[in-house]
């Protein structure tokens, strides 16, 4: 009998749903809204008065496919920096303030991609709403409004208790509706919260309140496991029904991690093509091998394989021919050694000390091939079921 080669069929990008109808703004080279891609944000950790050290880390964030980066500016010092950073930076650069109204006219005049503002704790900020908006105007400066439950209005707080999904739309919506008062509808918004529960609640009555383009993001997420968990989980239920136009995974770790959870959130969910993904099993008494150190090296090194391609490396004989089979590349093991399929078809058996080499060589083949064929590019992310 001939064997029939399977590998992965291409998989279109297919979304849950529709995405939510939204304006458009254009943030630098990067298009919000309006049916754009999601697009992926950190922010620096940096002193931004330090411009090597924050240009360092931006290039090391765009490096990790970050295509939006946010930059503090609580001093004089930061603001002055600003126009060096904007300019030599190679994404778009938005400033976020706090506090001082007067930051926001100099990170506007300093070239910023957009400037995010927090009307919650900007001293007197409805009245400098005019102003603001005509500055960013005359500059095509987009304008993101972040309410945060930490920061919310007092008058709010007072209103609501606490920080309900309601309090967060309100504000929102309060403070956008000074913008328009003025002719500036280059808004973004984002209701931030720390409780993926009340965050979802109060995206999904911003969506069904405003046609502006929303930035989703689980404020103060928590350390990367605990924070990427709160974060897939709010970002999966919104992005699902079509509710979101740019992310921002905010973890107590390096921004380049928030990146790549970002970016595998992304691709989870249909709303980016997929690249490398390891497929390896959790072991149980089954497995004759290292599943866990298999895994671990082969995914090692891959680390920086930048074409759409599907590695299984599987422990035992019961799921491992099938699942290597229909992978692009795979591995099952057992007794010591590993049949090595290539597109659903055996190419060799090797001893288990030799699978790892022979898995990354096989790779470098098919990778080579695809990149000849015109495969997409683009930072991997890596899966283990």
């Amino acid at each position: 009998m001939t064997a029939v080669p399977l590998g992965v069929p291409e998989v279109p990008l297919r979304p849950l749903a529709p995405r939510r109808s939204s304006r458009q703004i254009q943030v630098g080279r990067v298009a919000v809204g309006g049916g754009a891609p999601v697009s992926v944000q950190s922010m620096t950790t940096t002193r931004t008065s330090d411009i090597g050290a924050t240009l360092q880390q931006i290039a090391e964030l765009t490096a990790s496919g970050c295509q939006i980066v946010r930059v503090a500016c609580p001093t004089q010092d930061d603001a002055d920096a600003l126009a060096t950073i904007a300019g030599k930076s190679q994404i778009p650069v938005i400033a976020d303030i706090h506090f001082q109204p007067k930051y926001v006219f100099a990170a506007i005049e300093a070239g910023c991609a957009a400037v995010r503002v927090n009307p919650g704790n900007i001293k007197q900020f409805d009245d400098k709403v005019k102003e603001i908006a005509r500055a960013a105007k005359d500059h095509g400066t987009p304008i993101r409004i972040g309410v945060n439950a930490g920061s919310l209005d007092k008058r709010l707080l007072r209103k609501y208790g606490r920080a309900t999904p309601e309090a967060l739309v309100e504000s929102a919506l309060w403070e956008a509706s000074l913008f328009e008062e003025h002719g500036f509808r280059d808004i973004k918004i984002s209701v931030k919260h720390n409780d993926p529960v009340v965050m979802i609640e109060a995206y999904r009555g911003l969506a069904e309140s405003c046609d502006y383009p929303l930035h989703l993001g689980v404020t103060e997420a928590g350390p990367a496991f605990q924070g990427t968990i709160k974060s897939a989980v709010a970002f999966g239920a919104l992005l699902s029904e079509g509710i979101g136009d740019t992310i921002r995974v905010s973890l107590s770790a390096p921004p380049a991690e928030e990146v790549k959870v970002g970016i595998q959130i992304l691709q989870s969910l249909g709303l980016r093509q997929r690249r490398l993904e390891i497929v390896s099993c959790p072991s149980c008494g089954r497995a004759q091998v290292d599943v866990y150190k298999l895994a671990e090296e082969v995914t090692a090194g891959l680390e920086g394989m930048e074409v759409p391609l599907r590695v299984a490396v599987m422990g035992c004989v019961v799921n491992g021919p099938g699942e290597a089979r229909e992978a692009d590349l795979g591995v099952a093991s057992g007794n010591g050694k590993g049949q090595i399929f290539v597109k659903g078809q055996v190419i060799k058996t090797v001893p288990e000390s030799k699978i790892v080499e022979t898995l990354i060589e096989e790779a470098m083949k098919i990778a080579e091939q695809m990149e000849k064929d015109g495969a997409g590019s683009g930072e991997p992310a890596v899966t283990v079921n």
